[in-house]
């Protein structure tokens, strides 16, 4: 007689089994000229194409990666913590207490597109960074679908892959829950979709894409500066047009920036709605937060239960405060840390530590950092035996209000994400099902 193996074996092989199609798997790949023809049509579209093939050449990674559900499942598990543990009002007593004054603003808005990043690590994926401004989603969509297989144990894995329809729909209604969760039934008009420089912005394309997605669901939109923006006889304006929503994409997140005065002003009189907001990035994506997700004491402090603490330690790298009286201990222990700022982004000015020098860390030290236990990226092998492309990836999931709405990855070489790579850039992500594991 043999035994029928247990949920954990299944899990255990799931995980196995990714790491294996990403180690040798070579017959999956991104159907370029689909991916193309889908991001090309309607108006601009191909404005839209030679944006990305002449501009921004490694915006798409060229292969897949593949992840197991123990995985993905285990992600969502502290998706859901850290959004259990954000909605608790001692929370927000403590971070609150080093943001901006915007951020004391309240508003019902949740915030769009939070992005929760992980690293593969041994002991299961682990978050390593928050964002409240995750770019790249709507892309992701459209890059789901764009998926060629040539083996048995691929293509029985793709029918699983996210209906690019049903995800953008799944979008707009986020928006449309952020506008109702402000204004109840009045009708939502015209959104604004605002950067610096939205032309100069690396994910341009993606403001282009989300204009054509609300405009098609009956939606006036346009992308715009903020600087650009007038806050006028009560209400935000472009060009004469009244604003009743922002999709903010900016990167100052307090809204300090005299370039932001008007939308600033216009949020905090409650005449936008304006998502993600100040507060959100206070609650969710400071770095200094992270130093008590995984504190054993503050959680109890905070009244966190027994089994969301488990997941939360389990879950996200130890970090600490960066203090020049532990200088001489960080020094000596900087080859398993990794040292971001705590109001950074997009990996600016983060170090792993053992590619600091001395010159670096004493800047490190003059104030602003955090430290985190080092959990360095998994691999994806593509190329030959003879070429081998060994590329680092990490993995986004993209969510609204705790639920997970897309895991994606990036790929690339070097210190941290940069879209340079040949090969590299944002690559969809398969779950290998526990069946198959």
């Amino acid at each position: 007689m043999t035994d029928t193996p247990g949920p954990e074996a299944g899990a255990s092989n799931c995980v196995r089994l990714a790491e294996t199609l990403n180690r040798d798997c070579q017959c999956v790949s991104v159907d370029r000229e689909k991916l193309l023809r889908a991001l090309a049509q309607g108006e601009a579209g191909a404005d839209m194409v030679r944006l990305i093939e002449e501009e921004r050449p490694h915006l798409f990674a060229e292969s897949t990666v593949f992840l197991g559900q123990a995985s993905v499942e285990r992600m969502a598990e502290v998706v859901a913590a850290v959004e259990r543990v954000a909605a608790l009002p001692a929370w927000a007593g403590r971070v609150l207490a080093w943001a901006p004054e915007s951020a004391r603003h309240r508003c019902a808005a949740a915030g769009v597109f939070m992005g929760y990043d992980f690293h593969l690590g041994e002991a299961g994926p682990q978050l390593i960074e928050i964002n409240t401004n995750a770019g790249g989603a709507l892309l992701n969509a459209a890059l789901s679908q764009a998926q060629v297989a040539c083996c048995e144990e691929v293509t029985a894995i793709l029918p699983g892959v996210h209906p690019a329809a049903t995800l953008e729909q799944d979008y707009v209604d986020m928006f449309i829950e952020e506008w109702r969760a402000e204004r109840g039934d009045a009708r939502l008009g015209r959104i604004a979709i605002v950067d610096e420089h939205p032309p100069e912005q690396y994910l341009y394309p993606e403001f282009l894409l989300f204009k054509k997605l609300f405009e098609r669901h009956g939606l006036a939109a346009t992308i715009c500066d903020p600087a650009e923006l007038r806050f006028e006889d009560g209400a935000l304006r472009h060009e004469g047009e009244r604003i009743d929503l922002v999709y903010n994409r900016l990167t100052d997140f307090g809204l300090e920036a005299p370039g932001n005065a008007a939308l600033r002003e216009a949020w905090l009189a409650g005449a936008v709605v304006l998502t993600p907001h100040p507060r959100a990035h206070a609650l969710f994506a400071d770095k200094r937060n992270l130093m008590l997700l995984t504190d054993a004491t503050v959680l109890d402090e905070l009244g966190v239960d027994a089994a969301t603490q488990a997941v939360l330690l389990g879950g996200i790298p130890r970090t600490r405060r960066v203090r020049r009286e532990d200088a001489e201990d960080l020094w000596a222990a900087r080859r398993q840390l990794f040292f971001k700022p705590a109001a950074g982004y997009g990996s600016k000015a983060a170090y792993r530590g053992d590619k600091l020098t001395k010159r670096v860390f004493e800047d490190i030290l003059a104030g602003g950092y955090v430290t985190q236990a080092l959990v360095p990226p998994s691999q994806r092998r593509l190329g030959t035996d003879e070429t081998p492309l060994e590329l680092k990836l990490d993995l986004r999931n993209y969510a609204y209000r705790g639920r997970v709405q897309l895991v994606t990855a990036r790929l690339y070489q070097g210190q941290t994400t940069n879209f340079r790579t040949p090969g590299g850039g944002f690559a969809p992500v398969l779950t290998v099902p526990k069946r198959l594991g």
